[in-house]
């Protein structure tokens, strides 16, 4: 009942998670899940939580997780936040480091969280157009006048373009007076980690997720690198929310992930492998793909609208996202990088539907 609500909740657009169907037989390309099972040392070390001790709480500090992240990124542990999913870190991150009186500044077409996250906690913002080539030029960030913080994400989602590390450097040394937020959870794929300029760069905070690259999306497991002063912030405000964010299962999976450093090689190289040939394949068959360094395809064709496609694929059990907002997006299709088999049945799904459509006159 509305009438118990407080006022803030009247106000609040959530934000819209992918499609999560329960149908046997669908190929799910509209999440960007990894296709494939996460190391073996993952499903080790749950199975060997799964004892009496589950009736203890957690280490509320993540102190062997954190240890895990500071090696794999060459960093030092105090120098590392963990959280439940980088969802839950980034908004953290939004209540400690970004509600200022200057404008958090984000790119217009990006990760559609970031202003639900404002609106929550009242955080005004100001967009950032990218270019007619969809590419965000770090020359309009800095024309933007004064600011709160700037977030994107970097690659950029839902477009899959990266911005160079030189060019990320050039914003941070003329940005030095609020928190540069880069969110990393598609930097494996392709682009250059931030996380190599931590120690120059004071006000950069690096999000990164487990659920990508590592294929741990169902444990939920992010976390931010920085420098100590940010991070002892998020832990203030984790503290006062939640003090055992991680369990002991997703804490035991997440540092054996990131101690198999020759899995998530491997892995990520059949990824990009996927996303080249389906680049080619969807170019061949007349789409316009943006150049991805993630583990998905922003594409559009020019004779078919994107919510049609995407309605048509539907009927073929392939599952792809589409959104309607930004109007300039609106025929775009996001499509997750799958097995082989799933992009080749994609690629014939679209075959299928052009013989379908009756040419114009």
């Amino acid at each position: 009942m509305s009438r118990f609500w407080s006022a803030v909740v009247h106000d609040l657009t959530p934000y819209v998670p992918g499609e999560q169907p329960k149908i046997d037989g669908l190929i799910k390309l509209n999440t960007n899940e990894c296709p494939y099972p996460p190391s073996d040392r993952v499903l080790q070390a749950i199975a060997a939580q799964t004892t009496g001790d589950l009736r203890l709480y957690p280490d509320p500090q993540a102190t062997g997780l954190k240890a895990a992240i500071a090696r794999h990124h060459g960093l030092r542990p105090d120098q590392v936040f963990v959280g439940n999913g980088s969802d839950e870190v980034l908004a953290h991150t939004f209540m400690a480091l970004l509600r200022h009186t200057a404008p958090l500044l984000h790119p217009d077409i990006s990760y559609s969280f970031y202003p639900v996250y404002a609106r929550l906690y009242g955080i005004a913002t100001r967009e950032i157009p990218l270019r007619p080539d969809f590419s965000l030029a770090v020359d309009d960030v800095l024309g933007a006048g004064p600011n709160g913080g700037i977030i994107f994400p970097n690659p950029n989602a839902p477009t899959g373009m990266a911005l160079p590390l030189a060019e990320i450097e050039r914003l941070l040394a003329a940005n030095r007076d609020s928190v540069v937020v880069v969110d990393e959870a598609y930097v494996d794929f392709g682009a250059q980690t931030v996380a190599t300029l931590i120690e120059r760069h004071p006000q950069l905070l690096v999000i990164r997720t487990l659920s990508k690259a590592w294929a741990l999306a169902g444990l939920r497991v992010g976390y931010a690198l920085g420098h100590p002063e940010l991070i002892d912030a998020l832990v203030r405000v984790k503290d006062s929310f939640n003090s055992y964010p991680l369990d002991q299962l997703a804490l035991a999976g997440a540092t054996a992930a990131l101690d198999d450093a020759a899995w998530l090689a491997h892995t990520s190289a059949r990824i990009q492998a996927s996303r080249d040939a389906l680049c080619v394949g969807l170019q061949a068959r007349g789409f316009e793909v943006l150049p991805s360094a993630a583990n998905f395809v922003f594409a559009r064709h020019p004779q078919h609208a994107g919510a049609q496609l995407a309605a048509q694929l539907r009927e073929h059990r392939i599952l792809v996202r589409q959104f309607a907002r930004p109007q300039r997006i609106a025929d775009f299709l996001r499509i997750t990088i799958g097995t082989p088999q799933q992009c080749d049945a994609l690629l014939a799904a679209f075959d299928a539907i052009a013989a379908q459509t009756v040419p114009p006159r």
